[in-house]
């Protein structure tokens, strides 16, 4: 083999965007997960888990809720107040439809995917019918004060339980009217302090399951509005939590970075009487853990440090093989540098701007793993801002370093680059 040389590039400073919510596609195959930047990705569990779509981020649309409807469709909802459908197969997002209640902190589907139901800041429950083409508003259900941050549907359609701040409530869907209030901290010591129900589930028995920031996951008896059981897993705030398809086993995950399992144990072995045990815990993120996700097979969880970690369940994988094997994704799955090898340059892409830099060079020599000085530094050439709110797909520059492009979901670009002793000039074509 050939001598050469090996530059250590450590000035590509990319901040990866945090994962803020998750979708397992019911009786399907496919993931999808939304980061903090707007950008949409779609992965296959029958691929290994490949990401087989990403829809390019915007900066206002910043996306706090997804779920899947009608089969494979796949909405959005947000802060901007909007209800999004996105184009699978166009990798685009579509016309947004105003929820009419300010900013949507929940979006949930019913078991048949042909109703979603949105959580807004003023405290309202809206109600969308799935239909071909869109959604279209059907009514509103009971109105209270503050904001709805958690939804879940039980699996008959009938009733709809909304977390807040304090407090949940269970609304019958075809009334409209709030059943049950129940106040979630009147056994906290320091009452003073607000109780904030991060998420919440009602399974088919009747039971609701809520977690919320004194790190507890308890459980309800709603119709008679008392507390079944308690469990406190951590010491900060329970952030999120997915129940399995057989409502068997829960993950919660935590500000800590640390995800929780739960399971349905019978009390003796072989009798009827069964409670919830917490049985595993995974410490894989560093930061919060504000998305998990449930699958047959798997614990799925999504920090704030970006990454996806996918915890397979020994005890249902039947054989060894891709099915059983911890799986971390900490990098994108696109190609965020490009390089002009004749002109030593590196374009890095970022969300909203290029950089463009020459790379340094040496002229010593020396033995097989030695570290070389440089005779010149790199060198910061330029750094090329994208207009407009939509966010950078995919860029490139020639081999011969004076051409760059890069293109967004609606329009391309391409400047050509001049590089004298004065400087560099951009001159768009």
């Amino acid at each position: 083999m050939g001598e050469f040389e090996v530059h250590r590039v450590r000035f590509f400073g990319l901040v990866p965007a945090g994962v803020r919510c998750l979708a397992c596609q019911p009786r399907g195959a496919r993931l999808a997960l939304a980061r903090t930047d707007g950008a949409v990705e779609v992965y296959s569990f029958a691929a290994n888990y490949f990401q087989e779509k990403v829809i390019p981020g915007h900066e206002a649309r910043a996306v706090e809720s997804l779920c899947w409807a009608g089969g494979d469709r796949l909405f959005g909802a947000g802060l901007s107040g909007d209800i999004t459908e996105y184009d699978l197969s166009g990798l685009s997002a579509g016309r947004g439809v105003d929820g009419g209640g300010g900013p949507i902190w929940s979006m949930v589907a019913n078991s048949t995917g042909t109703q979603l139901a949105i959580g807004c800041e003023d405290g309202s429950v809206k109600i969308f019918q799935v239909i071909p083409g869109g959604i279209q508003f059907e009514r509103n259900l009971d109105r209270r004060k503050g904001r709805v941050l958690c939804l879940s549907w039980h699996p008959s359609g009938s009733h709809i339980v909304a977390g807040s701040i304090d407090f949940f409530r269970v609304i019958d869907v075809t009334s409209g009217q709030t059943v049950q209030r129940i106040m979630v901290n009147h056994q906290v010591e320091k009452a003073k302090r607000e109780c904030v129900v991060w998420a919440i589930a009602l399974l088919s028995s009747g039971t609701v399951v809520s977690a919320d920031s004194f790190g507890r996951v308890q459980f309800w008896d709603w119709q008679q509005g008392t507390l079944a059981e308690s469990h406190t897993i951590s010491t900060s705030a329970a952030l999120s939590l997915a129940v399995s398809e057989k409502e068997d086993s829960i993950v919660v995950g935590t500000s800590t970075g640390a995800t929780y399992q739960l399971q349905l144990l019978p009390v003796k072995l072989g009798g009827p009487e069964k409670r919830w045990v917490r049985t595993k815990t995974f410490q894989f993120h560093s930061h919060d853990v504000r998305a998990v996700a449930h699958s047959p097979t798997a614990l799925i969880s999504g920090g704030l440090d970006a990454q996806l970690v996918i915890r397979p369940l020994m005890e249902k994988v039947q054989k060894k093989g891709y099915d059983a094997v911890l799986r971390k994704f900490t990098f994108p799955h696109r190609r965020l540098v490009s390089c002009a090898r004749k002109a030593r340059l590196l374009l890095f892409q970022f969300s909203q701007y290029l950089e463009l830099w020459r790379l340094g060079s040496t002229e010593e020599t020396g033995k097989d793993g030695e570290v070389l000085p440089l005779c010149r530094m790199p060198e910061h050439l330029v750094q090329l801002k994208s207009k407009g709110p939509e966010h950078i797909y995919c860029s490139c520059v020639s081999p011969c370093g004076t051409w760059v492009g890069y293109s967004t979901a609606s329009r391309f670009q391409l400047y050509r680059v001049r590089c004298d002793g004065d400087g560099v000039s951009l001159r768009k074509v």
